[in-house]
């Protein structure tokens, strides 16, 4: 069962993403998108991609009632999967920041990579609609929340993906 506390967060994590993403698909209508635009964007899923390697690290060594127990937050082996996660959240706050500066490799557009990055969120992020769809099957006592952390936090990075293909892309 997943603690009422993880749940909130979860969804707000959830609409937060939501938000940010019909925010860029809102800009992408107005024009081509500038590093101002993207910045923020990038900054707060960079924060709610840390939200949820510090809660797992407080799970692995604190376990408090509040968040789910060790199984439900992956499906890799902790030792493996936090220096992974690591080395995302870094490449994460060295793009975020490119993008703050308006200087870098980041921020050096290119037509291709942007396509390549909004095309791989997109299958992505639907990977996790059907990775979520094939959980609740098998497991139906675990809906709505049980073991989603892992999927929606994927959807976290996607949707930086596509905020940095659009980039990218232009408009």
């Amino acid at each position: 069962m997943t603690p009422r506390p993880t749940k909130t967060i979860l969804v707000a994590t959830l609409v937060a993403t939501a938000c940010l993403f019909m925010s860029l698909v809102g800009m992408q209508v107005d024009g081509t998108l500038d590093t101002a635009d993207v910045a923020p964007v990038l900054w707060v899923l960079t924060g709610l991609f840390a939200v949820r390697v510090a809660g797992q690290m407080l799970v692995a060594s604190r376990a408090p009632g509040w968040l789910p127990p060790m199984e439900d937050w992956n499906l890799v082996p902790y030792r493996v999967l936090l220096p992974i996660q690591l080395v995302i959240l870094t490449v994460m706050i060295w793009i975020s920041a490119s993008f703050t500066r308006d200087a870098g490799l980041p921020v050096d557009r290119s037509r291709e990579l942007g396509w390549l990055l909004i095309g791989f969120s997109a299958i992505y992020a639907g990977s996790m609609g059907v990775r979520y769809a094939i959980r609740m099957r098998r497991r139906p006592e675990a809906r709505w929340f049980g073991g989603t952390i892992p999927m929606i936090f994927h959807l976290v990075l996607a949707t930086y993906l596509y905020a940095l293909g659009s980039f990218h892309v232009g408009s």
